[in-house]
């Protein structure tokens, strides 16, 4: 049984094996060991990214922990799982719509207990190694732009590399905002920062250092809600891969189920299909 509602995870499956390179079979006797199944070991990496158990873990007869590891490592080589994720922006902007006007951005500390490019020293877990997410998403939720660092560092340095490749994404998917706004947190309230907005022609709504302020303000609410659908991911909440590409490429594949599951929730009153879910609660 999979871990992922089959009407989420079986358009990720079909689109994501389409995406894949060709790879000629060039043996020059053609009697080596058959080529696992691209499918069986996409199927691995989504139950180690939902379940956050090792690659020894999710592995078994049918599919090494070694070909899962070797088969994702090539994935990461070939950018396919940008062009997943790409694809799947385009299809919910186009049917639901990506409301890019309105953004909200803030950062997430999770544990990072192996180490790795994107840990640091924790400063809310006594300093253990931890992971922290620069999270920018549209004004319903939706995470557009996930930029990973070190637990320690401090979330407004990491808006400006947020914000290029926000700027990236639009020029993709052919949808530009023009004056955009965006909300942030007292944490944000610094000069660099309104600086950068001001270059960028973004319009800044930031709490103010010293007040308090309520998360609904400003709809800044959002960006929790997806921090939280984001550490629904065991391989998330508590990251274990040490290279900066492994953990881009297990937060592309998160923000690719999040978004194809928003899709369908909002799109079920809207539209109609043949494989349409009984009800928009997708469990």
């Amino acid at each position: 049984m999979s871990v992922v509602p089959a009407s989420i995870i079986d358009p990720l499956r079909e689109e994501f094996l389409r995406l894949l390179p060709v790879r000629p079979d060039s043996h020059p006797l053609g009697c080596h060991n058959p080529r696992i199944a691209d499918a069986v070991v996409f199927d691995r990496l989504v139950l180690a990214l939902v379940s956050g158990m090792g690659y020894e873990r999710v592995a078994d007869r049918a599919c090494s922990a070694t070909t899962i590891r070797r088969r994702r490592d090539e994935w990461i080589a070939a950018g396919v799982i940008g062009h997943l994720l790409l694809a799947v922006l385009r299809a919910y902007d186009q049917m639901v719509g990506l409301e890019l006007e309105d953004l909200v951005a803030d950062g997430c500390i999770t544990k990072a207990p192996s180490g790795g490019q994107c840990a640091g020293k924790s400063p809310v877990d006594r300093g253990k190694q931890g992971t922290k997410q620069s999270q920018l998403t549209a004004g319903y939720g939706i995470p557009v732009v996930t930029v990973p660092a070190g637990a320690n560092v401090r979330d407004h340095t990491l808006l400006a590399e947020t914000l290029d490749e926000f700027a990236e994404l639009t020029d993709r998917l052919d949808h530009a905002p023009q004056n955009p706004a965006l909300s942030l947190d007292a944490g944000y309230d610094y000069q660099p920062v309104h600086t950068t907005l001001a270059e960028r022609e973004i319009r800044p709504r930031i709490s103010k250092r010293g007040t308090k302020t309520p998360i609904q303000t400003d709809g800044r609410w959002v960006v929790e809600r997806t921090n939280s659908w984001m550490n629904n991911f065991g391989k998330l909440r508590r990251n274990t891969e040490r290279r900066r590409s492994c953990t881009e490429f297990f937060l592309a594949l998160a923000t690719a189920i999040i978004t194809v599951r928003s899709l369908i929730r909002r799109a079920w009153y809207t539209h109609r299909w043949d494989t349409r879910p009984r009800s928009p609660r997708i469990r």
